[in-house]
């Protein structure tokens, strides 16, 4: 990956890809999850244990293989589950629908099931050797001969083992190949030597596509922002022009919804029925109210609220601040740490000056308040209900309901001012050539 970051805690529709893994873990119903992580991989733990609390971190010291880190989970596997599955961190796209095709042949009495896939180009990739519907080994393509390496049928790596004797055939693997490694592949010949079942079932690409460099996270981008695309479209949200549009893993969507060309949505966005995001906007963290209008080229971020039949237009950006029913802030606009009261109009270039340098502070404006182009509201600061702010003030001070407040001093004009200043310049450019 050429990153300083660990592999699995890069980003896929907005969540890390051992994010991905264990949200569908969770999805499929799962019970219990124990994640295998390198030595001094803290980050990696803690990503795990805030997608998935309840699960189990365990370190593998040694790169020994496959077999080997998951045998790093033995206190997990001696609790005798009826099903264990095996999961890898880089494969985000696999879906709970085919964990739990995995996991359906065990309930029929199979030992050791693994998911197989047929890449346009296997090289790289075990391959399966089968008789009929039995699965009799899985090759890795260094010790596979000609004849196996021209097999098409590929292992996905994702496997699931019957519980009652997962564990013993898990000690059995060796690690007599070229790389002198255990390999968790082995676990296929293994059962069958003891006189146990394996099988493959046969899944698109997508859900077991692992990600090693930046053209395979892109390559899952594109597949992760398709699915996400389809469904949004398949639950009624009108999509402009859909490959124009970034959703992310936890993008919600009610009915009615219209989303123009070129949006981008972040983590933790929800939209109701009947908004309209409008081209070029960038959301997270939000939440869009019924009937709202956001766009074009606005900017919503965390904490930023907007109630029913807001209008957020061109070149505003909202932070943590509410903004009430019918309010309004059509262009150019800045409102941070703030509340908009309902049916409020906030005019182009006003800003809520939420930050001292020091610390945030919160502007309070109430219900149908007017306030005026190119305002500055200096916070802490409240402007009561209809109240009146004049255009290019400067408040610096609690403003009354009902009353108008004009915070800008009388116009100044100074003749001659802007030619002596050119002419300061001039000079000092005139003192730094004769120095040169």
């Amino acid at each position: 990956m050429r990153s300083v970051r660990p592999k699995v805690l890069h980003a896929v529709a907005g969540r890390s890809l051992l994010s991905h893994v264990l949200a569908a873990v969770a999805d499929a119903g799962i019970a219990a999850a124990a994640v295998v992580i390198g030595p001094k991989q803290d980050a990696v733990a803690g990503e795990a244990e805030r997608v998935l609390p309840s699960a189990k971190i365990f370190v593998q010291h040694e790169r020994r293989g496959t077999a080997h880190a998951v045998l790093a989970a033995k206190a997990a596997l001696e609790k005798r589950t009826d099903d264990i599955v095996v999961l890898y961190g880089d494969t985000p796209l696999i879906r709970p629908e085919t964990l739990a095709r995995l996991r359906a042949p065990l309930a029929d009495g199979a030992a050791v099931v693994v998911l197989a896939f047929r890449p346009a180009d296997p090289k790289g990739y075990g391959r399966l050797i089968t008789s009929g519907d039995e699965l009799i080994a899985i090759r890795e393509e260094a010790d596979a001969s000609p004849s196996e390496r021209a097999i098409g049928l590929c292992n996905g790596g994702i496997m699931a083992l019957a519980g009652k004797t997962a564990l013993e055939i898990l000690k059995r693997i060796g690690n007599d190949n070229r790389k002198s490694e255990f390999y968790l592949t082995d676990a296929v010949e293994i059962a069958r030597s003891m006189k146990l079942r394996a099988v493959a079932v046969e899944v698109e690409e997508d859900d077991v596509r692992g990600i090693n460099t930046k053209a395979q996270l892109a390559e899952a981008e594109a597949v992760a922002q398709q699915r996400l695309r389809q469904a949004a479209l398949d639950a009624g949200v009108t999509l402009v022009a859909p490959e124009t549009i970034f959703l992310c893993a936890d993008t919600k969507f009610g009915k009615d919804v219209t989303v123009e060309p070129y949006v981008v949505f972040g983590e933790k966005v929800r939209v109701d029925d009947g908004a309209t995001i409008r081209s070029f906007s960038h959301l997270t963290g939000a939440h869009v109210g019924k009937g709202a209008i956001v766009g074009p080229f606005a900017r919503l971020r965390p904490g930023a609220k907007l109630g029913e039949d807001v209008h957020i237009g061109n070149f505003v950006e909202v932070k943590e601040a509410v903004v009430e029913a019918g309010a309004k802030a059509n262009h150019l606009s800045y409102i941070g740490d703030a509340t908009v009261g309902a049916g409020s109009n906030i005019g182009a270039g006003t800003i809520t000056c939420n930050y001292d340098g020091a610390a945030k502070h919160r502007t309070e404006i109430g219900k149908n308040v007017f306030i005026g182009s190119n305002s500055a509201l200096v916070a802490p600061v409240r402007i009561g209900d209809g109240a009146y702010v004049g255009s290019g003030s400067v408040i610096t001070a609690d403003v009354p309901a009902d009353s108008l407040a004009l915070g800008r001093g009388r116009q100044t004009v100074k003749e001659g001012w802007a030619s002596r200043l050119r002419a300061l310049k001039s000079l000092g450019k005139k003192k730094k050539k004769s120095r040169a």
